[in-house]
């Protein structure tokens, strides 16, 4: 898995030398600028409603309340540790919501990106069919809603284990490592597609090789870190960058067909 990780995050590298290389700026900059601000709303809806969605959480539990009574610094100390653990886990839940609508909306461009990088790399011309892309915008969207609906299982599973004291602190990094591959696998799946692969296939697949879509993820959630110009790019260096580490995994035999 470790090997497939690093294949994934130098694919990143590899995206901006292929994107600078053949011009590729316009798939990558107008739905980078649609979600930037679809981000930044996202994160201001989230911010005003998270302190109400955790007010409501700790009162209808009894957590609060007992933690009142019993007035003691040690337990205020955990008490506060996880009020941050449990808002991480609520923004990653929150963050996989808002990542699924935007896949969905961007599915079109998207699956052209994917296909694009594809023909340029194999150096031929796939034949554009209005059919096929409503197949792949439909597939696409299955995917993504397959997907949302387990990584909803999983991280609501985190969150309930957020609140044991100690072993619930771990909550986010997990919370983070499932998101990783969630999306990773969203972003490998446009290959898988292409490739003539079934849902299940793709899921096969990908779940052999969770590396790569792990990989994937953790680096576009990294990109966020930088304001703006990240959050820019992200999104469309993430298609390039599943579909560069895919040719790069078979050509080291990491996956054999």
């Amino acid at each position: 898995m470790l090997k497939e990780i690093i294949i994934s995050i130098q694919a990143y590298f590899e995206a901006h030398r292929f994107i600078v290389k053949h011009r590729l700026w316009k798939w990558i900059l107008i739905p980078g600028l649609i979600y930037s601000i679809l981000f930044i709303g996202g994160i201001y809806l989230f911010w005003i409603s998270s302190n109400s969605a955790i007010e409501f959480i700790l009162l209808k539990s009894g957590v609060k309340s007992w933690l009142d009574r019993m007035h003691d610094s040690w337990l205020s100390f955990f008490f506060i540790v996880g009020q941050i653990i449990l808002r991480l886990v609520l923004l990653l839940f929150y963050f996989s919501l808002f990542k699924f609508v935007f896949l969905i909306i961007a599915s079109p461009v998207f699956a052209y990106l994917s296909e694009k990088t594809d023909s340029i790399i194999a150096n031929k011309e796939f034949p554009f069919s209005i059919k096929q892309l409503l197949v792949d915008i439909i597939r696409a969207v299955k995917i993504a809603l397959r997907n949302m609906l387990w990584q909803s299982v999983y991280v609501i599973t985190i969150l309930i284990l957020s609140f044991i004291p100690l072993i619930g602190w771990v909550a986010p990094v997990v919370a983070l490592l499932v998101e990783c591959y969630y999306f990773g696998f969203s972003m490998l799946d446009y290959s898988s597609e292409r490739n003539k692969m079934s849902a299940q296939q793709s899921i096969d697949l990908i779940g052999n090789h969770k590396g790569l879509a792990i990989g994937n993820g953790m680096v576009f959630y990294m990109l966020h870190i930088f304001p703006v110009i990240g959050w820019l790019l992200a999104p469309s260096y993430a298609v390039v960058a599943a579909t560069l580490s895919l040719h790069q995994a078979q050509k080291t035999h990491v996956i054999i067909r």
